[in-house]
C-alpha cells in the first residue's frame, strides 16, 4: 500500500487545462479527470474516493462553488480536501474559498513546479 500513488480528481470543462495538469501531476499521482461538476459528483459517489480534488470555478450548468458545496454536503466526502484550480483571480473569490474551507486556491496559468509544490503541501506524503 505504501507505494500506491495518491489519487487526484481534476474537474475542469477545458480539455487543454485538464491535459496540462494531468501531464504535470501524472508522474507523481494517479490522476483522474471529469469535465463537469455533475460528472465529478457521479465519480465521487461511485468511488474510489480521491485524496484531493482540484476544481475549476467557471464551468457550465454547475459551477465550482456549487460543486464544492455539494461534495462537502456528502458525509463520506466531507474530509476530502478540495482546492480550486481556476482562472478566476479575484481577491473576493480567494477570500470566499478560504472562508468555505478550500484546501488552496491556485490560479491558471500555473507553473509546473508551483503546482507540484502546492499539491504536495496538501498531500504531504
Amino acid at each position: 500500500m505504501e507505494n500506491e500513488k495518491k489519487q487526484i480528481l481534476l474537474v475542469d470543462d477545458d480539455e487543454i487545462h485538464l491535459s496540462v495538469a494531468e501531464a504535470i501531476l501524472g508522474n507523481e499521482y494517479q490522476v483522474m479527470s471529469t469535465k463537469s461538476g455533475k460528472e465529478a459528483l457521479d465519480y465521487m459517489m461511485r468511488g474510489p474516493v480521491p485524496d484531493l480534488v482540484l476544481l475549476d470555478i467557471l464551468m457550465p450548468r454547475m459551477d465550482g462553488w456549487e460543486t464544492f458545496n455539494r461534495l462537502k454536503a456528502i458525509s463520506l466526502l466531507r474530509d476530502v480536501p478540495i482546492a480550486f484550480l481556476t482562472s478566476v483571480d479575484g481577491a473576493a473569490e480567494k477570500i470566499h474559498a478560504q472562508e468555505i474551507g478550500a484546501a488552496d486556491y491556485i490560479t491558471k496559468p500555473f507553473e509546473r513546479e508551483a503546482l507540484l509544490k502546492r499539491v504536495k503541501a496538501i498531500l504531504p506524503y
